[in-house]
């Protein structure tokens, strides 16, 4: 078993209203932002999960919420700088912040650039007013489009736009207008994904009508040949990138890479190679909990059973297009390929969704389509 490489994930809690699709852990801001003593308690619970990973170096940082945006560019400094004091960051971490495309976080974009980020993702979801409307978004498309042109124009080495698809009453024409137009705006990355109805949601509650299987496969397939024409090449389930612009903290993830989590409700996940374990962390999930001195900013940190690990392992490694190196999966388990795994990877091959030669698994068409699928053989 050997430690993966290891990301640092910062989670900023406050957004100006919740969405009604949103299940992350936000909550709508009803006072004066407190960024200060936030970032103060982000950089304590940082230097107490520092002692975790040694020198092992942050290869990425991801700032997301919540609406990371509403900070200050100073504040992002102060936090950046903070981190670079109590961990080793590697000179070139990609480091990522999420931002609504609002005018006035918009016009931020050089300051957060000089703050550090070096990516910015802007959270659009959609360009049209009634799919605004109903998912609760604030911006409008001309405030969409100039959040993108700020993006360009600050200097950013690279940034995403995210887009949904599979929206309340969406037609396929529709998708690929919105789709379009963000390409038109030409990222350098996208991130289009299917609206999902989450528990604990106002949408689940009360769920709009979407559109029907057949209309969000004509969509997924219209979408993906009209991305890659454009030069967005699919690296995961619902990741598209320019050569050279994959989001390099998502593939951590999804290569089973560690990361640190800290902030309200952030969730860790750290290796220790030496005693052939895995742990998952949890932070305080409310504002006020995870600020109060009284209590340790650890909620909950539970050790991954080896019984489980196949399907963790899986379950990420399989929403990437790339091959998957067989060695990994010892690797990064510290487990070997059991009976009871050959025979689901078997299974998954007779079924068509994998392939496998030597070195290396692959996903299929196939089980990119039925993903889900594929993964419940290794349930």
């Amino acid at each position: 078993m050997r430690n993966p490489p290891l990301s640092l994930y910062i989670h900023i809690p406050w957004c100006v209203q919740k969405c009604p699709y949103c299940d992350f852990n936000s909550h709508g801001l009803k006072s004066e932002l407190p960024e200060k003593e936030y970032v103060a308690h982000l950089l304590d619970d940082l230097a107490i999960d520092a002692k975790r990973i040694g020198d092992r170096p942050i290869e990425t940082i991801f700032i997301g919420g919540g609406t990371p945006s509403l900070f200050s560019p100073d504040a992002m400094a102060d936090i950046l700088n903070g981190v670079k004091a109590r961990v080793n960051l590697s000179d070139d971490a990609e480091i990522t912040m999420e931002a609504n495309p609002g005018t006035v976080e918009a016009g931020r974009f050089a300051g957060f650039y000089q703050a550090g980020v070096n990516r910015i993702s802007v959270g659009i979801q959609s360009f049209q007013p009634k799919h605004l409307k109903v998912l609760g978004r604030i911006h409008n498309e001309s405030q969409a489009e100039n959040a993108v042109k700020q993006a360009h124009s600050a200097g950013l080495p690279t940034f995403n736009l995210d887009l949904m698809h599979g929206l309340p009453e969406q037609s396929v024409d529709n998708a690929m207008a919105d789709l379009q137009q963000g390409i038109a705006l030409d990222p350098y990355h996208l991130s289009w994904y299917q609206l999902t109805i989450e528990p604990n949601t106002p949408f689940y509650s009360r769920p709009p009508e979407l559109p029907d299987d057949d209309v969000l496969w004509d969509i997924q397939e219209k979408g993906h040949a009209l991305l890659e024409a454009a030069g967005y090449h699919q690296y995961e389930i619902s990741g598209y990138a320019k050569t050279g612009h994959q989001c390099r903290h998502n593939l951590n993830y999804w290569r089973f890479g560690d990361y640190l989590g800290i902030g309200c409700g952030a969730h860790g996940k750290i290796t220790d190679a030496k005693n052939g374990t895995i742990h998952r962390t949890v932070k305080v999930k409310h504002p006020r909990g995870y600020m109060e001195l009284s209590r340790p900013y650890l909620d909950s940190e539970t050790q991954v059973a080896s019984d489980d690990l196949p399907f963790e392992f899986f379950m990420n490694r399989f929403r990437l297009v790339e091959p998957c190196p067989i060695e990994d999966f010892t690797n990064f388990t510290g487990i070997s390929l059991s009976t009871d795994v050959k025979r689901a990877l078997d299974d998954a091959q007779q079924q068509g969704l994998l392939t496998a030669n030597n070195s290396h698994w692959q996903v299929t068409h196939k089980g990119r389509r039925y993903l889900n699928s594929l993964l419940s053989c290794f349930v």
